[in-house]
């Protein structure tokens, strides 16, 4: 398997049509676009929120609304919400159980990124085994946006998944 920085990942255009193929540590040293999953935990009007370990490669140690990350090559939407819920937060979900919320972008001078959000119904158990989340905490959907303006959260969260939160369901 190869190391984080050699995967493959799809560069993108702002459609989320791929144009090439590259390892992950160009697309992060160029900040090339790329598709990128969101899913939020839900569970009595609640959200679970984490904050992230200190060693990722993008916003460490910033909190998160949301488990998800690259796609690789060739994979679907879903089945990258449920490989990333599985690795983050220790959820095995069917393809049902993902409930599509929608299409962002979001770019700065770290991350540009076309994202797919969606969100799961679950109370866990959750099980944080591969180092990636740091603490954990769950929030009251109607006070979400505020408590994102108290903490330091990553800004496309806060830029595509907190909105469509806020939204009513597609």
């Amino acid at each position: 398997m190869p190391s984080a920085g050699e995967e493959l990942v799809e560069v993108v255009d702002d459609d989320g049509s791929v144009s090439r193929i590259v390892t992950r540590r160009e697309m992060r040293a160029a900040n090339l676009r790329h598709r990128a999953v969101f899913v939020v935990v839900r569970a009595g009007g609640r959200v679970v929120v984490h904050q992230r370990a200190g060693w990722k490669d993008v916003w460490p140690s910033r909190w998160a609304v949301s488990f998800g990350g690259v796609l690789g090559v060739g994979e679907s939407w879903v089945d990258a919400a449920r490989r990333e819920l599985a690795e983050e937060a220790g959820i095995e979900v069917r393809d049902d159980e993902l409930v599509p919320l929608g299409r962002g972008r979001y770019e700065d001078d770290s991350v540009r990124v076309v994202g797919e959000v969606f969100s799961v119904t679950s109370a866990g158990p959750f099980r944080f085994t591969d180092d990636e989340v740091v603490a954990v905490d769950w929030v009251d959907e109607t006070a979400l946006a505020d408590w994102c303006r108290t903490r330091t959260v990553v800004p496309d969260d806060v830029a595509i998944v907190v909105p469509m939160l806020a939204s009513p369901p597609p």
